[in-house]
Parts: structure tokens; C-alpha cells; sequence
């Protein structure tokens, strides 16, 4: 765990995410994981409406959002998604969206094998400092 909890959040607050993926058993698969290590998942979503709508409803701290929703882009979702703090996630390569991510909103990237609870506080951490 960090030691300075994300911008808004009290110290022993859990932080509060939204995951939004199109494949039902990663869904159950990030979702297990992240509260096992202290996330409160508040909302998961299948597609962009969803999400939108999720996220107006929880008000999550952080959106974790796949890149490749079917026929949908994450890019464009994440657009649609406000003021909310995404990490865009894909089984593929971060350096095969780089130019994309730099250009969106997201605060960054994270690799669906590489996914914990941890790494979601440590990318909120850096993207505070960053102001």
C-alpha cells in the first residue's frame, strides 16, 4: 500500500473503482482480485453505455477500462467518462498504444497480467504528483 492515499481520499479509505471490461470471467477475475487486496470495486461495466452510466451513478476514484471492447474503443470511452481517473488496461503491449495513451486521458496504462492493487495505487500516486 502507498502512504499518501489518491487526491480526496482518507487515509484507510478504500479506494473506490470501476472496471470496465466485454469479457464476463475477467470482469470476475480483476474484480476478485482487487477487493482480495483492498479495492472496492463500486461498478464493472461491459460496454461504453454501461460504463458511462456506472461511473455517474459510484462516482468511482478510478476507472479501470480495457482498450479493446469489441466493437468499441476504450479511447472513446474514456472521452466519455468525464472527470474520472481511467487506467486503460489490455492484454496487449503498452508500447503497441503508447502514442494513444499519451493522447487520451488516462492517467496510464496497465497490462492485465501485471494487474494488482498495488499498481493501480502506484499510478494514482505518480499521476498526483504530476499534478
Amino acid at each position: 500500500m502507498c502512504a499518501e492515499p489518491p487526491s480526496g481520499m482518507l487515509p484507510g479509505v478504500a479506494l473506490r473503482c470501476l472496471i470496465v471490461d466485454d469479457h464476463l470471467d475477467v470482469l470476475r477475475v480483476m474484480r476478485g482480485l482487487l477487493e482480495h487486496e483492498g479495492i472496492q470495486v463500486v461498478a464493472v461495466a461491459s460496454n461504453g453505455a454501461e460504463a458511462v452510466a456506472a461511473a455517474a451513478e459510484t462516482q468511482p476514484d478510478v476507472v479501470l477500462l480495457d482498450i479493446d471492447l469489441g466493437e468499441e474503443s476504450g479511447f472513446d470511452i474514456a472521452e466519455r467518462l468525464g472527470t474520472a481517473r481511467v487506467i486503460m488496461v489490455s492484454t496487449h503491449a503498452e508500447a503497441d498504444y503508447a502514442d494513444l495513451i499519451a493522447a487520451s486521458p488516462a492517467i496510464g496504462f496497465l497490462d492485465k497480467s501485471t494487474l494488482t492493487a498495488g499498481a493501480v495505487r502506484e499510478l494514482l500516486r505518480r499521476s498526483q504528483e504530476r499534478g
